[in-house]
């Protein structure tokens, strides 16, 4: 994307969340969805533009475990790792994701569909173990449920 194209589209993000409250926020949200993550010279642009350091911003986007600082997969699943989640089996979880998808915590496959991350707790302890992908949350996660929800997101048993 060319910088002038990329700045016009950051500049309409920027108007359309003019109130003050949780601005900021929706403003990242938002680029998110459109590039996928946040990027370097978006964050370099949001800096400049609202006038908030850039470490600032950087503190925020790596307190939230939804944002992402590089490019991930298609699909992006997060598995808990609070302590009921934690307590319930979700090392488990990584570990069975590991071997099914062929990669590591933090790594994409090399199809570029699946990502796997892991965060500090979802506040859905009721539920655990809990999984999200992509935006949506999952409860009562097992390692033996994995294929079948994988499958929902479009994987292949091989």
């Amino acid at each position: 994307m060319n910088n002038t194209k990329r700045a016009k589209e950051l500049e309409e993000i920027i108007l359309k969340h003019s109130s003050p409250a949780g601005r900021i926020l929706s403003i990242l949200e938002e680029i998110q969805e459109r590039e996928g993550y946040l990027s370097k010279e978006s964050l370099k642009y949001i800096s400049k533009r609202l006038n908030i350091p850039l470490a600032d911003l950087y503190s925020l986007v790596t307190f939230y475990s939804f944002f992402n600082l590089e490019r991930g997969g298609k699909h992006t699943i997060t598995v808990c790792m609070g302590t009921a989640c934690y307590v319930k089996g979700a090392p488990k979880i990584i570990e069975e994701l590991e071997r099914r998808l062929g990669i590591k915590e933090g790594e994409t496959t090399s199809d570029g569909i699946f990502t796997i991350k892991s965060a500090r707790c979802f506040g859905a302890c009721s539920m655990a173990p809990v999984v999200r992908i992509n935006e949506r949350i999952y409860g009562y996660v097992f390692p033996e449920s994995l294929p079948s929800l994988l499958k929902l997101y479009g994987w292949k048993e091989k």
